[in-house]
């Protein structure tokens, strides 16, 4: 046999392998957008929950403040504050009896802290737990 008659088979290989070789490298990139999109997917859950819990905490300091300052329950952004944090503070109520100074007025309440820490572990374990799953 001539080598002449093996050169279309070499170039025949050679492009099969090249057609291999770029399907090989379509499918590597498919895999990382597919796990960018994933992690971006995490990644805005993960911002979502520290922006939410990050809300609530200001919201909880704001409740807190009003109580210890002896805001006027009377007045309209008071009582928007204690209305809308009342469903996250109800759990921890009657917890603990919170010290009262200036005739009733002045309140350092304790259940708003403890509902503080405890939200801000709630969401610190919403973090975590979706750390572990976005690992896997």
């Amino acid at each position: 046999m001539h080598p002449e008659s093996d050169r279309p088979d070499r170039i025949e290989q050679r492009q099969e392998l090249i057609e291999e070789e770029e399907a090989f490298r379509l499918r590597q990139e498919k895999r990382r957008l597919a796990l960018a999109q994933r992690s971006m997917r995490f990644d805005w859950i993960a911002r979502a929950i520290s922006y939410l819990v990050g809300a609530l905490e200001v919201l909880l300091i704001l409740r807190f403040l009003l109580r210890l300052f002896g805001a006027n329950t009377e007045n309209m952004f008071a009582s928007f504050i204690y209305n809308l944090s009342e469903p996250f503070i109800a759990p921890f109520s009657t917890l603990f009896v919170s010290p009262v100074t200036g005739g009733g007025a002045n309140i350092f309440d304790v259940n708003v802290l403890i509902a503080m820490i405890v939200y801000a572990i709630l969401g610190w374990l919403a973090l975590l737990f979706l750390r572990y799953f976005q690992g896997r």
